[in-house]
């Protein structure tokens, strides 16, 4: 993987780039739509690249590993294959997975003993066969195995916590290194910054992970409950440490506005699960600010969801349509606030890029945050 650093905003840490992989490339800063168990929900292949115009999505480890299972993928011929998106894929290790697990799961030295949500079997995972897995289902960025502390975690438990994580990259990169691609393209491993909402922690590991001279590197354990104030404090503080010249992947964050707060800090890549899950539940997030579909405000409305939107569902579905879809409870409600809002999602990204290039993001940021973060 190729990571190109194209301009900085001049005011602030936000940075263009360009990521090339064997897939494609990705122009940063970008969201990356989650498809957890290989498919992005409620939202067609055709709708992801067409429409929302995906540049890289996101598959999940824990969730693979258990359901098809690998042989099936394997069988498959990778992950691209089996689910048909030709672009790049990052999966994530299930470390988080595994963090949410916390009462049918055991960490210790060798890995992350866990049972199964689906029918209770036993498994384990240990960095090697986290490797192995990622491996297999073939994304092209791939992430190291960590325990993600809770926000909330004493010191004392997160410096363990991290001192176990890093001992875990040393065994994932040297796994990564004795193992090729199984589908004749490359892979990158990511490893992943830890350390709660301990500054010195955080520093130290960023310091760890940076001296590994990855293709690019993740920042982790946030979100998890601390406030947001304490997560754009510890951005800032691991990308003061990690190297410039490569990609910096925030995971699973966030808000829009989060999205915004941590470009302005630096951080290039971002996935997470709030646009397709609040827009199932009717939240929509837009230009002008965030709608409830189901309020009784859009009854009569037979406006537009949004006139100036960037999907197609925006400009040939009306707000009231779309509230009588959520009451009568019909799947295509889901679908086009899925759509809806992973096309908002992929535009904010594009016009950060945009205005970081034109070198007024600064200006733009204050400006656009005021808006969608309105409840209208």
């Amino acid at each position: 993987m190729k990571f190109t650093l194209l301009c900085t905003d001049g005011k602030s840490n936000a940075r263009a780039g360009l990521v090339e992989t064997d897939h494609g490339m990705i122009e940063t800063p970008i969201f990356m739509p989650v498809g957890t168990a290989g498919s992005v929900k409620a939202v067609h292949l055709t709708e992801l690249k067409d429409d929302i115009k995906a540049q890289i999505i996101l598959g999940n480890t824990y969730h693979l590993y258990l359901r098809p299972g690998i042989k099936v993928i394997e069988a498959a011929g990778g992950l691209h294959k089996f689910n048909g998106f030709d672009r790049p894929m990052l999966t994530d290790s299930g470390g988080f997975q595994v963090f949410s697990l916390s009462g049918i799961r055991k960490l210790n030295e060798e890995g992350v003993e866990f049972r199964s949500h689906i029918d209770g079997s036993k498994h384990l995972f240990t960095p090697e066969k986290v490797m192995d897995i990622e491996r297999s289902i073939g994304a092209d960025i791939i992430m190291a195995l960590d325990e993600c502390t809770p926000g909330n975690a004493d010191y004392e438990y997160a410096r363990k916590s991290l001192d176990m994580t890093n001992r875990w990259l040393d065994r994932c990169i040297k796994r990564f290194n004795e193992t090729e691609p199984k589908y004749g393209y490359r892979q990158s491993l990511f490893p992943i910054v830890q350390g709660c909402t301990y500054k010195d922690l955080r520093q130290r590991s960023a310091e760890f992970v940076a001296s590994k001279n990855a293709d690019g590197n993740a920042i982790g354990g946030l979100a998890v409950g601390e406030p947001t104030e304490i997560m754009y404090e510890m951005i800032e503080t691991v990308n003061a440490i990690l190297p410039q010249d490569k990609p910096r992947y925030l995971m699973g964050v966030g808000t829009p506005a989060n999205i915004l707060e941590a470009i302005e800090r630096g951080v290039d890549m971002f996935d997470c699960v709030m646009p397709t899950r609040n827009g199932r539940n009717a939240m929509l997030f837009t230009k002008d600010g965030i709608m409830n579909m189901k309020n009784k405000k859009w009854e009569f409305d037979f406006s537009p969801i949004e006139a100036d939107g960037e999907s197609y569902v925006d400009r040939i579905y009306s707000k009231a349509y779309l509230r009588h879809l959520f009451h009568s409870h019909e799947l295509l409600a889901m679908q086009i606030a899925s759509i809806h809002n992973l096309a908002f999602y992929l535009w904010l990204v594009k016009e950060a890029r945009k205005h970081i290039m034109a070198g007024d993001f600064t200006t733009w940021k204050a400006k656009t945050l005021e808006k969608i973060s309105y409840r209208l």
